[in-house]
C-alpha cells in the first residue's frame, strides 16, 4: 500500500505527463480542504469556490515548479492561501471603485456596497452573528496573525503542518498564535467572555 507520499509523488508524475485523471485524484483528494481554507479566508460559497477552480488550474500549470522540498499538499495549500489573499484585495480594490464612482443604484437610491454574508457550513444559526464578530476580527489581525490563526484553528492544521504550510518554525507559529488570541481578545472583549 502506497503512503500518502508516495501517492503524492505518483500523482505529481502523472501530473507532470499530461495525465488528465490523475489531475481529477488530486483534486477529490484535497478539494474540500482547499474549499475550507479559501471559505476560512473569503467567507461566501461562490468565491470559495472561485479560488478552488484558480487553486487547480495553478497547481497543473505550475506542477512543473513543484521540487517535492515540502508536501503535495502544503504546497496546495501555500497556494489557496496566496489565491485567497489575491481574491480579496482583489474584491477590496474593486469595492474602493465602486465606492469612489458612485455608493448608491442609480434608479432606486439604495446603497451599492454591503458586507459580505457569512455562511460557513460549519457554523450553527444562532452562532452566525457571533461568527460574522470573528471573522471581522479576524480580518483585522496582521496578515502572519491570520494565516496562522486560520490554519490551525479554522482548518485545524497541527502546528506541524502550520508552520510547514507558512514555512517558519512551530515556535514561531506559537508566538504568532499567542499574539493574535491577544488581539482577538481585545477585538471581542464584549462579544466573547474567552477565545
Amino acid at each position: 500500500m502506497l503512503t500518502e507520499k508516495d501517492s503524492h509523488h505518483l500523482l505529481t508524475q502523472q501530473i507532470r505527463a499530461g495525465n488528465q485523471q490523475a489531475l481529477e485524484k488530486l483534486f477529490l483528494q484535497m478539494k474540500d480542504g482547499v474549499f475550507r481554507i479559501a471559505l476560512g479566508y473569503v467567507r461566501n460559497e461562490e468565491d470559495a469556490e472561485e479560488i478552488l477552480q484558480d487553486v487547480f488550474v495553478e497547481v497543473f500549470h505550475s506542477i512543473e515548479t513543484f521540487k517535492g522540498d515540502s508536501s503535495l499538499r502544503t504546497w496546495v495549500t501555500r497556494i489557496t492561501i496566496n489565491k485567497s489573499l489575491d481574491h480579496i484585495k482583489f474584491k477590496q480594490r474593486k469595492k474602493r471603485f465602486a465606492f469612489i464612482t458612485t455608493i448608491f443604484h442609480k434608479d432606486t437610491a439604495e446603497v451599492k456596497i454591503h458586507g459580505s454574508d457569512f455562511n460557513h457550513p460549519g457554523v450553527l444559526m444562532e452562532n452566525r452573528e457571533k461568527a460574522n464578530y470573528l471573522f471581522e476580527a479576524i480580518d483585522k489581525l496582521p496578515e502572519k496573525q491570520r494565516d496562522a490563526f486560520v490554519l490551525t484553528k479554522i482548518e485545524q492544521m497541527s502546528q506541524r503542518e502550520a508552520a510547514e504550510v507558512l514555512q517558519i518554525t512551530e515556535k514561531a507559529l506559537e508566538s504568532l498564535m499567542q499574539r493574535a488570541k491577544e488581539n482577538l481578545r481585545k477585538l471581542l472583549s464584549d462579544i466573547y467572555e474567552e477565545l
